[in-house]
């Protein structure tokens, strides 16, 4: 576990501070100002390089590539985004780097190079949480949400349902017991012989297909509770592509009845946890939030049952340095800090970060 402490004579930081994101298979960077009280324009400026070009030879993320290529880049990013936020090295107030969940070696590129930024310039760094930054960004658009509310956080290996009742006050309401929707996408895709990254080609291929022609199970909807299992419908998809191999327009079609089926059980899943809570306002985050269908049908349920729903922007649903910078600007500003050591938290539980005051 990350241990985030409150430092004895605390500067809480207001100014910029850098965020750097290297959980994965992309690097971010960007620069959120923490005096700004409206976070959509404390943004100051983002980039993100994406490594699925290099990936896609081998049909997923090598880790070990994936490590050396944020070395390679990280530093170039990290000047190109100060230079478009016009400011300097010395003008930085913190520094902010996801500390997990994620890849070990990855994760200890971004913290390397925070850990001796912030140390070089005697300024405070703070580790952050990866779906706490996901959590957030819906935050940086022009009509955020205010807690209390549900998040749903489906970004690769993590479906879960999150009850916010103030930054960093979470409640685990349902997670994920094997494969995340993500990895459903992903895995499926791989299995028809669609194209690196998965889940976006199947996505795109099921707007060519019909509706109706397969039915898959929504997985564990058809009893109580708020966890997710999407496994055994993966399974079910295989057994019916393969069965229909000779027919070209089965592809599609199947692609379509996975899709309807992964988006169904999300929303299902989503109106219980606002049932359950009572709460009149639902966030969407990670990289399955940027899928069409997903918002057009949640949209729709909101609009027919009376509650709210907020997406971030689809630039920032997929891993980047401006959620960092954001969630790290937060915990900064309230006095929160790491100590110096160069530490990472491959896998870290959600509900044991500290509230912020």
């Amino acid at each position: 576990m990350q241990n985030q402490q409150i430092a004895k004579h605390p500067d809480k930081v207001h100014g910029p501070v850098l965020g750097i994101e290297t959980s994965c298979d992309e690097t971010g960077v960007a620069v959120f100002d923490s005096g700004c009280v409206d976070p959509e324009r404390g943004l100051l400026a983002h980039r993100l390089y994406s490594q699925i070009a290099m990936h896609a030879d081998y049909g997923g993320v090598v880790p070990e590539l994936a490590s050396r290529d944020h070395v390679r880049k990280l530093t170039p990013l990290i000047r190109q985004t100060l230079a478009d936020a016009g400011l300097a090295m010395r003008d930085l107030r913190g520094v902010a780097y996801t500390a997990g969940p994620g890849l070990v070696g990855a994760l200890l590129v971004g913290a390397s190079a925070a850990r001796a930024l912030a140390w070089s310039l005697d300024i405070p760094a703070i580790g952050v949480h990866h779906m706490e930054g996901h959590l957030l960004a819906p935050l940086l658009e022009p009509d955020p949400p205010q807690p209390p509310f549900v998040a749903l956080l489906v970004s690769g290996g993590h479906s879960m349902l999150v009850e916010v009742a103030a930054i960093g006050r979470y409640r685990l309401l349902g997670d994920t017991l094997d494969d995340a929707a993500g990895e459903a996408f992903d895995k499926t895709a791989k299995m028809m012989g669609l194209p690196y990254p998965g889940g976006p080609a199947l996505a795109k291929l099921a707007e060519s297909g019909s509706s109706g022609r397969f039915k898959f199970s929504r997985p564990m909807t058809d009893r109580p509770g708020l966890d997710f299992s999407f496994s055994g419908l993966k399974t079910q998809v295989m057994l019916a592509y393969r069965a229909h191999a000779d027919d070209p327009a089965a592809k599609a079609d199947v692609a379509r009845a996975f899709e309807e089926a992964i988006v169904d059980t999300l929303v299902i899943k989503c109106r219980r946890a606002l049932e359950a809570t009572g709460s009149e306002r639902l966030v969407i985050a990670g990289g399955v939030g940027a899928n069409r269908r997903l918002r057009a049908q949640l949209a729709d349920v909101a609009q027919r049952e009376g509650f709210r729903v907020y997406f971030p922007r689809l630039e920032f649903c997929t891993d980047n340095g401006a959620m960092i910078a954001l969630a790290g600007a937060l915990r900064l500003q309230a006095g929160l800090h790491d100590g110096p050591e160069i530490k990472v938290t491959p896998r870290w539980d959600l509900e044991t970060l500290p509230a912020i005051a």
